[in-house]
């Protein structure tokens, strides 16, 4: 069985275009969320000039700061912010699969997201909105800007989801009154002075689903990133030209009753002549209000069929998940997605 991901242009939600224009756009999306869970997005928006801002800003921090230059941006595993390094993280925990050493993500990462202060009327827990900690001006300036840009691109997502699902306007913006949100930039490269085993065994990133709504990528077109398909074997994907590769996390698939997949996928970080070839990676993740409660929509549970998902809040959600790949406590409640991964394994 082929794998391919599918590819839909989004400017005409972006750019006033006709229902029929829309609708066609909707349609295609439905195709793609129900069939793969992953999207190549084009017309997105973002221009060339935000996304080299990123990568140079990228740079500055992984690629020109020290081990110890870094580490003065880490933040313990309770909070989502800041400086995670090599070898430190287990992403594969989120779903309650155990691999052979327990913290042995090999990616370093940097996250940002939406703290209180984009809320200033409400009242919101700080767990759920951290601080954001900041390396320089010249860090937070670009990214900040990219930032913005792909939360316009993720509410334009949530408009087409409308569409495609036959949800009313605004359904999606009122479980987004203060929406969660956190950016990972993430850095797949040797780290001088860290010793790793260079076989086949070396995990980038471990099996896992996303946890919110939509995810939206930017990546380098370097190989690594596998998808599981539903042939039950993992193939190899990267971005089209310019594209954002966007896939629909595990609330969404909550919401759909599986109706629309929350994918696999994982990161192998390619080994050339004995050392990894650098991979660069940004993923927002949009979700809901900390709060909301994620159950199967009633036009998602088809007539004889049972929801699959009792109702849980993004808060208890997010945070089972975390648990697992931050702070190494396995999730056990992640039972369909976990069998999947041991099957392909």
């Amino acid at each position: 069985m082929s794998f391919s991901v599918p590819s839909i242009d989004i400017s005409a939600y972006l750019n006033g275009g006709s229902e029929d224009s829309k609708q066609a756009v909707a349609q295609l999306a439905d195709s793609a969320c129900r069939e793969v869970g992953f999207v190549q997005v084009h017309g997105h928006g973002i221009g060339d000039d935000v996304i080299a801002g990123l990568a140079g800003a990228m740079d500055e921090f992984f690629a020109d700061k020290t081990v110890d230059e870094k580490s003065e941006f880490r933040t313990p595993p309770g909070i989502n912010r800041g400086y995670a390094p090599p070898k430190s993280e287990a992403t594969s925990l989120s779903l309650g699969v155990e691999p052979a050493n327990k913290m042995n993500d090999f990616f370093e990462a940097f996250n940002i997201g939406l703290d209180r202060s984009y809320y200033p009327d409400v009242e919101l827990p700080e767990d759920d909105y951290q601080e954001n900690v900041w390396p320089s001006e010249t860090f937070r300036e670009p990214v900040l800007r990219y930032f913005h840009a792909v939360r316009e691109v993720a509410s334009v997502l949530m408009d087409v989801f409308e569409d495609a699902l036959g949800l009313p306007d605004g359904y999606f913006a009122a479980k987004s009154h203060a929406a969660t949100g956190t950016m990972r930039m993430n850095n797949y490269a040797l780290t001088p002075g860290l010793e790793v085993t260079l076989d086949g065994d070396l995990r980038g990133m471990g099996e896992h689903t996303d946890y919110g709504v939509v995810t939206l990528l930017w990546a380098d077109q370097v190989k690594g990133l596998q998808v599981l398909g539903t042939d039950g074997n993992w193939h190899d994907v990267s971005p089209d030209d310019g594209a954002l590769l966007v896939n629909l996390g595990d609330i969404t698939a909550r919401l759909t009753n599986d109706k629309w997949m929350s994918t696999l996928h994982r990161v192998k970080p390619p080994v050339v002549d004995g050392t990894i070839q650098r991979r660069r990676s940004v993923a927002y993740f949009h979700s809901f209000d900390w709060d909301a409660v994620v159950s199967p929509l009633p036009q998602c549970v088809d007539a004889g069929e049972e929801a699959l998902y009792e109702p849980i809040t993004v808060h208890d959600h997010l945070h089972a998940k975390l648990q697992g790949s931050r702070a190494g406590v396995s999730n056990t409640s992640a039972v369909r997605e976990s069998s999947r991964v041991r099957a392909s394994l």
